[in-house]
């Protein structure tokens, strides 16, 4: 089936409290788990978490990760003042982990580089998809680990109702139907790649990691990113 665009954004109110209150534990446990394997147990440094929603998935990986720090970056209030909530009750992680408002491409972040760039499901979410393969080039550093997991698109539409029931029969209606929803948005594999392609990034692999799950991952090698980007960047804030 074609690609459904959906809206970048989930500022609802409802949503972000769906969202919020959910079980992601078997995926974004996945998510740390594909991370490990790829990438080993150990990351160091500061950690760019694009798209990061109410911040589950900054904490599950900043608690396997204990000597790193993580800027989560969202555009949306409502699920950023949710994760801020959260966030102050977990004296764990709690100085590890920043939140910051800000709409890619043009955001404004603490730092001009990361050692490490991962996001969960933002991908989808994106009109546009360059937009997050630029931000990977613009902020990760040279042999920053990168990791994006994202759904894959169904065949059908019938296969996307058939995931739905699968994995979100007992969820909140609101769950449900943005689950459908960010299904018909995803993209192929072999989208991807092309996007890959077009950004400069084709040495990071792609793989499929459950039945509505890929990753794509890999690291910046030297010599790698978006010069003109940077030095763009560069000369706004001299």
């Amino acid at each position: 089936m074609q690609r459904i665009i959906e809206p970048e954004l989930m500022e609802e109110a409802e949503q972000a409290r769906a969202y919020a209150e959910a079980d992601f534990e078997e995926p974004h446990n996945n998510f740390v788990a594909q991370f490990q394997q790829i990438f080993g147990p150990q990351v160091n440094g500061y950690v760019l978490d694009l798209g990061c929603g109410p911040g589950d998935v900054s904490v599950r990986f900043a608690r396997a990760f204990s000597n790193c720090v993580i800027h989560g970056v969202d555009g949306s209030e409502a699920m950023l003042q949710y994760g801020k909530k959260t966030l102050n009750g977990l004296q764990d992680v709690q100085h590890r982990i920043k939140l910051i408002k800000a709409i890619l491409p043009g955001a404004a972040l603490p730092l001009a580089e990361y050692d490490a760039v991962i996001s969960n499901s933002l991908l989808h979410h994106l009109e546009n998809p360059m937009v997050l393969w630029d931000a990977v080039k613009l902020f990760a550093k040279q042999g920053a680990p990168v990791f994006i997991m994202d759904l894959q698109r169904p065949r059908t539409l019938p296969e996307a109702r058939s995931l739905v029931e699968t994995y979100a029969s007992n969820a909140p209606e609101v769950l449900r139907r943005d689950f459908f929803n960010s299904l018909c948005a995803a993209f192929e594999a072999d989208e991807i790649r092309q996007q890959l392609q077009e950004a400069g990034l084709e040495y990071l692999e792609i793989r499929g990691v459950s039945d509505r799950h890929v990753v794509i991952a890999g690291k910046m090698p030297k010599g790698s990113g978006n010069q003109a980007l940077k030095e763009a960047v560069t000369d706004l804030t001299v």
